[in-house]
Order: structure tokens, then C-alpha cells, then sequence
């Protein structure tokens, strides 16, 4: 018969190696021998009779079995992480707020909206995570974040149980270093055909109504950059590589910080931002506080 009881230390191993995807680089990240990694792995296995993890060219990968105990060690980790962040609050006073952020999303409309946490009667301690939409998801249903920022709502149908709350909207201008915004600005938006123009990639929300909106137009700029990650995007911009767009609400923004000025405006292109949370009805206090500078004129 095999043993029932399960080793938490064991199951924190095989975490480390399912999510680092070798023993080495496990080993390396704990500061332990890979020995001794190996040794708790094989002791996991044998207590519950199956095999989690097996090669995959030069990575372990997790087998059905362990997927499976993967899917209840993120829940199990993550429920650790609430505990001693809900014991620091209860010491401390202060609240705590982990944020993801979507890499689509102007990372000035993400400072701006975590802004109205620093003005509530409680310190709020900010977490912030980057990453791709799906994965922030992810991380969401499994209770890592509290909330994410996104410019893009949730599939429906789709089996995570989070849901969307559209905090706003803005209008979309075009901008460009001075030397671009002097030859471009003239006769817009006409005159962007052959122009250099830095987008989205395609699987950015705002990717599609950009071409919509040149098709609307009738012109055809050269794309010189397509960027997943909107700050890179406004990186190349700023450089001069080529126009980009950024929301309205960010206008003095981006030319304060970027050095970057107004070429046309785009009021039919529009940006949408959403807090995606795990629940319909949002209570957390700091969620809260987005949400009223949302209402109090955040993208007027």
C-alpha cells in the first residue's frame, strides 16, 4: 500500500524543477546541491507511485500525472503567499496589492490608474508583475494577483473564471519625434502613406483598429516595427524610428517624457482599458480606489 502522506518540502522541489524546467537550473535558483534535489524528486515519486516529470530534449516537462500536481501546487504555493501577506497586513497596517500588468498596456496609464492607491487613508505596498496577457490570467485564477491591467476584455466562454470591468477609453493621437512631425503633419492623415509607423503586433487588441482605421483612410505607411511590449514600442519612438500612436490622456505625457510631438489626431481610434479581477463584484479597497479616479475624470 502505498504511503498517503505527502512531504511538503518534496512537493516545493518538484514545483521548482516542473517550473524551471530542469534540476540544475532548480538547484542553482534554491542554492542546494543538485543531489539533493534529485534525491527529494525520486522520494516524491516513490511515495505516490507515479512518475512527474520526464525529458524533453534538454528540459524535464511534467508528465499527465504531473500536470496534474502542478495544478494543485500553484494553488497550494499561492494560498502561502495570501497567508503571509494577510499576517504582514494584520502586523504592519499596511495593505498590499499585487498587480499584473499586461505588457500591451501604456505603462503610463498603469502608473496612473496605481496612483490612487498612494492617496488612500491606508499605505498601500504595491507588487507589480509584467508579463503576457494569458499567462497574468493564469496567475490571476490561481489567486497569485488581485487584479490585472489590461487593454483587452476577457474571451467569453473561456474556461478561467475571471471577469472584465471597462475602467475607460481614450482617443488615440499620432505622434513622432519634431523632425518626422514636421514632415508628416501637413496634410494628415493623407499624408502618412509611405510613412515609417510603429505598431502593435497582431495580437494587441488595438492592432486591428489601427488597420482598420488606414484602411478607413486610404493609406498605406511602411510598417518598420510591429512590438509586443508597448514600452518598447514607444522606445523606437522616441528614437525616431518611426510615428507611433498613444491615448489622448497621455498627450503631455509623451511629450514631456518622450520628447515626442502631436502629428494628427485619431478620434475614431480608440483604446480600451479593463481591471480583470477573479470575482464579478470588486471589494478589495485599493481595487476600489482605481475604480473612483476612473469615475472622477482619469481619461477625460
Amino acid at each position: 500500500m502505498k504511503n498517503s502522506g505527502l512531504n511538503f518540502r518534496h512537493l516545493y522541489f518538484f514545483w521548482m524543477v516542473a517550473k524551471e524546467g530542469g534540476v540544475t537550473r532548480a538547484a542553482e535558483k534554491l542554492g542546494l546541491a543538485v543531489q539533493t534535489i534529485s534525491m527529494q524528486l525520486a522520494s516524491l515519486e516513490q511515495s505516490i507511485g507515479k512518475q512527474l516529470l520526464e525529458p524533453q530534449g534538454r528540459r524535464l516537462v511534467p508528465t499527465e500525472a504531473g500536470r496534474l500536481a502542478l495544478s494543485y501546487c500553484d494553488q497550494i504555493f499561492a494560498l502561502g503567499d495570501q497567508l503571509q501577506d494577510a499576517l504582514e497586513e494584520a502586523e504592519t497596517g499596511k495593505m498590499r496589492l499585487t498587480v499584473g500588468i499586461s505588457d500591451s498596456l501604456p505603462k503610463l496609464i498603469a502608473y496612473r490608474l496605481l496612483q490612487a492607491t498612494q492617496r488612500m487613508g491606508t499605505q498601500v505596498r504595491l507588487v507589480c508583475m509584467e508579463d503576457e496577457f494569458e499567462n497574468l490570467l493564469a496567475d490571476l485564477a490561481l489567486g497569485k494577483l488581485d487584479v490585472v491591467l489590461t487593454d483587452r476584455t476577457v474571451r467569453a466562454g473561456g474556461s478561467l473564471k475571471v471577469f472584465s470591468h471597462l475602467l475607460g477609453e481614450s482617443d488615440m493621437k499620432l505622434f513622432g519625434v519634431p523632425r518626422l512631425a514636421r514632415k508628416y503633419r501637413r496634410n494628415f492623415p493623407a499624408s502618412l502613406d509611405g510613412a515609417p509607423l510603429l505598431v502593435p503586433t497582431r495580437n494587441n487588441a488595438l492592432r486591428g483598429r489601427i488597420d482598420a482605421w488606414l484602411v478607413q483612410h486610404e493609406v498605406r505607411p511602411e510598417i518598420v516595427g510591429e512590438f509586443e511590449d508597448n514600452a518598447m514600442l514607444n522606445t523606437f519612438g522616441r528614437n525616431g524610428l518611426g510615428l507611433f500612436f498613444a491615448p489622448s490622456a497621455l498627450a503631455q505625457d509623451i511629450e514631456d517624457q518622450f520628447g515626442a510631438v502631436l502629428v494628427g489626431n485619431a478620434p475614431e481610434l480608440r483604446e480600451h482599458f479593463y481591471a480583470i479581477s477573479n470575482a464579478r463584484k470588486i471589494t478589495h479597497p485599493a481595487i476600489e480606489a482605481i475604480l473612483n479616479e476612473v469615475h472622477s475624470g482619469l481619461f477625460a
